[in-house]
């Protein structure tokens, strides 16, 4: 470990604690070899290599813990739980959990010290003097907890300790004011932990200055105190819970670094898996990840259905007994009609056979069901017989800046879910969807609301259905109600929101149309699409897919 420090304790110096060398008090050494007697009679192994220490003059600070630890059993035992009055059992809630507060951070303290010491190599590392193979074996030894929770510790030590410099220097913490918070107990360590890694995100793409107000006021927000950063903010001077502090690192992330949304949409957004585990207790478990697009599309249609006043609607007793005995299968008549148009007249089939070879789908099996389960729960929500709220359809609502939208920088949110989505989402969504313009007055109220603009109707949507039938790019099998309309001249450079500027795209297809390669015109009213040059090097526009309606039978069905 660098810096000044007892050659034998390792501890470092201070002003008050004298030079290396200097002779401990009976007093310490007698209480310090006491301590140490008791951690050999409880079995740890390699507590022996110690036994030959000189304590440094902070033995006395170390014999304290051990008074108060019994103090401090003593109490906690005594807590009469359950006879308490209602204010007493809250004072005690609260006074305990300010007692573990304290404790963690000194946890996280000790933990990283006694690492640190661990990793020096050869015969004066603390490892080697307790016949350990490394720092995690001291670690779990010591604590008898897990190597993840001492990980966890020692992890948030190095980022808000001191960390040891070059020669006998120190370098201040990279989160100073999580630390002095956390020492102080204001702070838990989970709300420490959620603010350095979610800074930690950020840190090497925003301005150092941003970054320390930044942790300021998560902090501030978290121990209740008002500062300049909080003194604007609702609620200031009350502590925040952690699962507050989560939405408000998000937040933070979001307004610092606004860009760094998209980049980790496109890692994540088309990795939303969905999978299922072995069959145990009769049930198969779903496992998986979503994205916060999907989870607040999931959360409003769940929201519709378990609403007071919403009840699900169950097959009846003939149906279910078709469903028990095979000869029914839910939603296999929609399945089997996707299937069922696969014709797509003779131009398509010729590029189909060319391509197909060519043609790859890089989608996981897992992406692919999320994809699946996106479309599914659109195609509910669109229902009629879907259970309204507030007398209205389940609606995602997606909120965004206007300034934000007009400059292309900036982020969406969606009601009821933390996480930000890119304004990439927000534009495929008022595409898809229309959008509501609120206009507000520097106190925050409301100034107006403009007129909704829902982008193509009813009416514009069956039309449009019945000329694609449903996602138009070839060999995409999406049926026209799991697809969504997609402006071919976007909206925002001003394209016409008509049947003639509209058609079918799946989801997947629609998220990626940007940046897939598959390009898309109007010619006389009817699409065309051009494939990208790895699946098409001519780059030849062709006849999109089209509703099978428009096949013409030149002849009697075959009816061999």
């Amino acid at each position: 470990m660098a810096g000044a420090s007892d050659p034998q304790s390792h501890t470092p110096q201070t002003p008050d604690s004298g030079a290396a060398g200097d002779q401990p008090t009976t007093v310490g050494r007698q209480q310090v070899e006491s301590a140490h007697s008791v951690a050999i009679a409880e079995g740890f192994e390699g507590a022996e290599g110690l036994t030959g220490s000189v304590p440094s003059v902070h033995a006395d600070a170390v014999a304290r813990l051990a008074e108060a630890q019994a103090a401090l059993a003593e109490a906690l035992a005594a807590i009469p739980v359950g006879l308490l009055s209602d204010t007493e059992a809250v004072t005690a809630l609260s006074t305990v959990e300010a007692i573990g507060r304290a404790v963690d951070a000194a946890r996280v303290k000790t933990a990283t010290d006694v690492d640190r010491r661990a990793r020096v190599l050869g015969r004066d590392g603390l490892a080697w003097k307790m016949g350990c193979t490394g720092p995690w074996d001291v670690l779990t030894r010591v604590t008898r907890a897990s190597g993840r929770e001492v990980k966890r510790r020692t992890k948030l030590g190095d980022a808000v300790l001191p960390r040891p410099g070059g020669g006998s220097g120190w370098s201040p913490p990279l989160f100073p004011t999580v630390g002095a918070a956390l020492t102080a107990g204001e702070i838990g360590v989970e709300t420490a932990e959620l603010i350095v890694t979610g800074l930690q995100t950020i840190s090497h793409r925003v301005a150092p200055d941003d970054l320390l107000t930044a942790e300021r006021a998560l902090v501030a927000t978290a121990a209740g105190r008002i500062t300049p950063e909080t003194e604007n903010l609702a609620g200031a001077g009350v502590p925040a819970a952690t699962d507050l502090i989560r939405g408000m690192v998000l937040q933070w992330q979001a307004a610092l670094d606004p860009d760094g949304v998209l980049p980790q949409e496109d890692v994540f957004e088309a990795k939303s898996n969905i999978g299922f585990g072995q069959l145990k207790n009769g049930l198969y478990p779903v496992k998986g990840g979503v994205t916060p697009e999907l989870f607040g599309m999931m959360n409003t249609l769940f929201d519709a259905f378990l609403s007071f006043h919403a009840r699900p609607a169950f097959p009846t007793e003939e149906e279910q007994a078709l469903m028990d005995s095979g000869q029914m299968i839910p939603g296999a008549e929609t399945a089997g009609d996707a299937d069922s148009g696969a014709g797509t007249g003779p131009e398509l089939d010729v590029i189909e056979a060319e391509l197909r070879e060519r043609r790859q789908d890089t989608r996981t099996s897992g992406e692919k069901r999320a994809d699946i389960l996106r479309a599914l729960f659109e195609h509910a929500a669109r229902d009629n017989d879907t259970p309204s709220m507030g007398g209205s359809a389940p609606t995602v609502m997606v909120h965004v800046n206007a300034a934000d939208l007009d400059s292309g920088v900036g982020v969406g949110w969606i009601d009821g879910v933390e996480a930000p989505v890119s304004l990439k989402t927000v534009h495929q969504r008022i595409c898809d969807g229309g959008f509501q313009g609120v206009l507000f007055g520097e106190n925050n109220q409301v100034l107006k609301l403009g007129p909704e603009r829902r982008y193509f109707n009813r009416a514009q949507r069956r039309a449009i259905t019945a000329r694609d039938g449903g996602c138009i790019i070839p060999d995409c099998k999406a049926p026209a109600h799991w697809a969504e309309v997609h402006h071919v001249k976007p909206w925002a450079k001003d394209g016409p929101t008509n049947v003639d500027n509209g058609v079918l795209l799946c989801w997947f297809h629609h998220h990626t149309i940007d940046t897939s390669g598959w390009e898309i015109r109007m010619v006389k009213g009817s699409p065309q699409v051009r494939a990208p040059g790895l699946i098409d090097p001519q780059r030849l526009w062709r006849p999109p897919n089209r509703h099978r309606a428009h096949q013409v039978l030149t002849g009697p069905p075959n009816r061999d």
